[in-house]
């Protein structure tokens, strides 16, 4: 039995699982599963790598996706730039980290984008934050980082003026506000200044909608959840497990 599996704490609301299991059985892939290991800390990776030592691939989420990197032997160019990892290949005994939230984001992004969305707001400094970046980038959109405390790269949310957000057109939350139970959450920025211009993307996929969502729709923005960002960041995951 080929197994892969998920790594972060805590874990009780997991896609990746779900999604996994239903791939296997609507394509017919047997021999393979998919589980959820809750680790408390990330210096017990080790002994579940010992437990399981079955284990094809895995994802990573929050919190490990910066901690796990010196646990593993080596990265893909993209994870080591991004500097977080959401994604393990175990081969030849070795651990490599990958990055496909870049792949995600960059790819169920990619074709929202007008000519006027030319600058962008990241929500939040986390691993997300990072491979968010490591997108805008690419898509040649220079960004401003916004925290709740202002830093040598960094804005604080105080910050956030009705100029800057007029010229920030693309506004990307990171953060878990939001986010499941805690619906009535969200990132605080004057939702006021918001037009038909904008485009919000949200990390966050439960619910749906979230506030952050409800807020940009409410103003005639765009809006994304991180729903697609998922399926595509998942499907990168296994073609990189499989790659011969």
């Amino acid at each position: 039995m080929k197994t892969y599996g998920l790594i972060g704490y805590p874990l009780s609301h997991s896609f990746s699982k779900g999604f996994f299991t239903k791939k296997f059985e609507a394509e017919n892939i047997t021999g393979h599963q998919y589980e959820t290991f809750p680790i408390p800390a990330i210096t017990e990776f080790p002994g579940l790598l010992a437990q399981h030592p079955d284990l094809c691939g895995l994802n990573v989420t929050i919190p490990y996706k910066e901690q796990v990197i010196p646990y593993l032997d080596e990265l893909s160019d993209a994870a080591a730039r991004i500097g977080a990892v959401n994604c393990i290949r175990f081969k030849d005994g070795r651990k490599k980290g990958f990055n496909t939230d870049v792949i995600g984001f960059r790819n169920s992004l990619q074709p929202l984008l007008q000519p006027y969305h030319n600058r962008a707001l990241v929500l939040g400094t986390g691993g997300a934050a990072k491979a968010v970046m490591y997108a805008l980038q690419e898509l040649n959109i220079p960004y401003t980082v916004v925290s709740r405390n202002a830093g040598d790269d960094t804005i604080a949310y105080s910050s956030l003026n009705e100029q800057m957000m007029e010229t920030h057109t693309v506004i990307i939350n990171t953060t878990p506000l939001g986010m499941y139970p805690n619906i009535h959450e969200c990132p605080d920025i004057p939702y006021q200044y918001i037009s038909s211009h904008h485009l919000l993307y949200d990390l966050v996929y439960n619910p749906p909608e979230t506030m952050f969502l409800q807020k940009g729709l409410a103003q005639g923005a765009v809006t994304k959840n991180g729903h697609e960002m998922l399926i595509l960041q998942a499907e990168a995951s296994w073609d990189i497990w499989n790659e011969q």
